[in-house]
């Protein structure tokens, strides 16, 4: 009867037993790479698009990569109130304007126009929006009904998410060689 030495049997076994979490690793630093692509893609749409503005909204992009329960999420959005309506929109004519919105989602928006005091903004919304001004007891304000979704968060999710199966392939790839290697 002939023996068979099967050599390196204890470094494959300890290599397989580290596989998980190199993988795991692997998976959260492009998760990572993930979030910070839609951010930057937001950041880009936002100074492409925004004509009056400092900046703000561009800074108040923020991401994080959580493990919850298992599964490792990332996570966009912003702090800014701004966003939310630049986002989805506002009053009717919001409503009525083109978006793309997640399933199970149903915004509520306001029916009716409302009065924006002059006083309280630093531009011409008749000249920048096409506001009508009306005065109303030796006061000005500006007429409104709402503005368009001007989407720049839910594009860039979409476009990152559309690389997102390659990100995670390329680092898990370079990791299992990486760390437990390989040719």
């Amino acid at each position: 009867m002939a023996e068979v030495e099967w050599r390196g049997s204890d470094k494959l076994k300890a290599q397989l037993k580290k596989m998980p979490s190199v993988v795991h690793d692997a998976i959260w630093d492009a998760t990572f790479d993930v979030v910070e692509k839609a951010e930057g893609y937001a950041v880009k749409e936002l100074q492409s698009s925004v004509k009056y503005g400092n900046g703000e909204l561009a800074r108040s992009i923020k991401y994080e990569v959580v493990d919850s329960d298992g599964k490792i999420v990332g996570r966009v959005w912003s702090d800014d109130p701004v966003a939310l309506f630049r986002e989805l929109g506002t009053g009717r004519v919001g409503e009525e304007s083109q978006k793309d919105l997640p399933g199970g989602f149903t915004p509520v928006y306001r029916q009716t126009p409302w009065f924006i005091p002059a006083d309280d903004v630093d531009t011409d919304l008749s000249e920048l929006y096409g506001m009508p001004k009306i005065e109303i007891d030796g006061h000005t304000f500006y007429r409104t009904s709402g503005q368009p979704a001007r989407q720049f968060l839910t594009p860039a999710v979409k476009q990152a998410s559309r690389e997102a199966p390659e990100l995670i392939k390329q680092s898990v790839e370079a990791a299992l060689h990486n760390k437990l290697g390989g040719s």
